[in-house]
Parts: structure tokens; C-alpha cells; sequence
């Protein structure tokens, strides 16, 4: 069966969310209330897209989700982006909602009106700057990425019993020599959020934990057998 993913906003974030999404095999709906936006998802190849009121509840009922569907809210009107995920979860209680704030005031809203999940802009900036001074050559290599374009996102691994990350500390381990960057986990024996790997805090990786990493496309897929494969960490340290 194929995922759907309904994405609020194709604008400053959108677009590369989306992109993303649709390499994971999502059927990406894009709702947007500019038209303008609108458009330029269309040019970028995206077929299923609504133009659409979101102060408007009818419409947000018109849509159908269903529980095993992943809602992004990423408006770039952060006071209109509240507003919609507080209306998403009065109408749509179970499925997945998440969020993404620029500031720790946006965040608290966002996590009171219902998301599962808010990824903080203003944490990953400061996770940047923790990996500047604590990984130079990993984050010179997500640098080059970014310069030369390449087919770069995200991917979260689940980490099995056995895996060679399995009880080792997240810093002990050298992921820019697989060409990939930690950027955070969800780590089960301390909470189901979401954890930024930022300075100052140890963090231990465990069977049942996922990690969250950026890289390229081909490099992110290489780790993650590794991950799931190999016994031993030491071809990592």
C-alpha cells in the first residue's frame, strides 16, 4: 500500500520536505493557500495539489485523512501554522502530525495544540555549531553537499538488537567517515521525542532506538546496511 503524506506549506521548507517524501515513496499531497506556491509545485512535478483555506474547517474535514496517514505542517506563517495543526487534531485525533517551529515560543504552542513531533529550526542551527566544533570533517562534508546540490536527505534507522551501533555512545562514533551526519534520535529509554545531538550531553545508542541522519542518497542507503548488518562497531571507531 502506498503512504500518503499531505504537506501544509510549499514554501520556504516545503519544497525540500517534499522532495524528500517523494523519495521515500510517499504519495505526496500538497495543499497550499497561495496560489503562487501552488504553481510551482506543479512546475516541480507534483500533480496531487489543492489550493485550499485553512482557517477553514470544512475544507480540513473534506480531506479525508486517514489515522495511517503523516501530516507535515511547514506554512511559513508560524502563527498560521498553530492554528492549523491545532485544527488538524481536533478533527483528525489519531494520525500523525508533525510540525516544524523557529522558536522555543512556537514550539511550546505547537506541542500544546496536538503534534506528535515539532522539528525546532532555531536547534538544528545550534546543532550545526555543536558539529562545527565537535565533527569539522563530517560537517565540511554536509557543507559540500549542500554546495554541489547533490541528492541529499534525511533517514531515520531504526537500530536492531546486535547492530554495531547497539550500546555505544553517539560522540564515540565516527559517522562522517560513511560520508553521513548524526543529526538526532529518538531514544526509547529516555522519551518517544525527538533529541537533537547537541553539546554537553551524552547520549547512548540502544537496540530500539532510531537515529536520524543526513547525507546523500547512496551513502545514507550504505550506512543503513551497515547499521543493520554488521556485528562489530570497530570498523566505525
Amino acid at each position: 500500500m502506498t503512504k500518503r503524506a499531505f504537506l501544509f506549506g510549499y514554501g520556504r521548507h516545503g519544497r525540500a520536505i517534499a522532495d524528500g517524501l517523494k523519495m521515500e515513496h510517499f504519495r505526496v499531497v500538497i495543499l497550499e493557500s497561495e496560489e503562487i506556491n501552488l504553481d510551482v509545485a506543479k512546475d516541480d512535478g507534483f500533480l496531487d495539489t489543492t489550493l485550499i483555506d485553512v482557517t477553514k474547517d470544512s475544507q480540513l474535514e473534506a480531506l479525508n485523512i486517514e489515522d495511517d496517514d503523516k501530516v507535515i505542517c511547514v506554512m511559513d506563517d508560524e502563527h498560521l501554522n498553530v492554528f492549523l495543526t491545532l485544527s488538524l487534531r481536533s478533527i483528525y485525533e489519531n494520525c500523525f502530525l508533525l510540525s516544524i517551529s523557529d522558536s522555543i515560543h512556537t514550539t511550546q504552542k505547537l506541542k500544546k495544540a496536538g503534534a506528535n513531533r515539532v522539528i525546532s529550526l532555531y536547534e538544528v542551527s545550534a546543532n550545526r555549531i555543536h558539529n562545527i566544533l565537535k565533527r569539522p570533517t563530517a560537517t565540511q562534508l554536509l557543507d559540500g553537499f549542500v554546495t554541489n546540490h547533490s541528492d541529499i536527505s534525511f533517514k531515520e534507522m531504526t537500530i536492531p538488537a546486535g547492530s554495531m551501533l547497539d550500546g555505544k555512545m553517539a560522540d564515540d562514533i565516527n559517522f562522517g567517515e560513511h560520508r553521513v551526519l548524526l543529526i538526532g534520535m529518538i531514544d526509547e529509554e529516555l522519551s518517544h521525542g525527538f533529541l537533537f545531538i547537541t553539546a554537553g550531553v551524552e547520549h547512548k545508542i540502544d537496540a530500539g532506538d532510531t537515529i536520524v541522519c543526513i547525507g546523500d542518497d547512496e551513502d545514507l542507503k550504505e550506512f543503513e546496511k551497515s547499521v543493520v548488518n554488521r556485528p562489530k562497531v570497530e570498523e566505525l571507531i
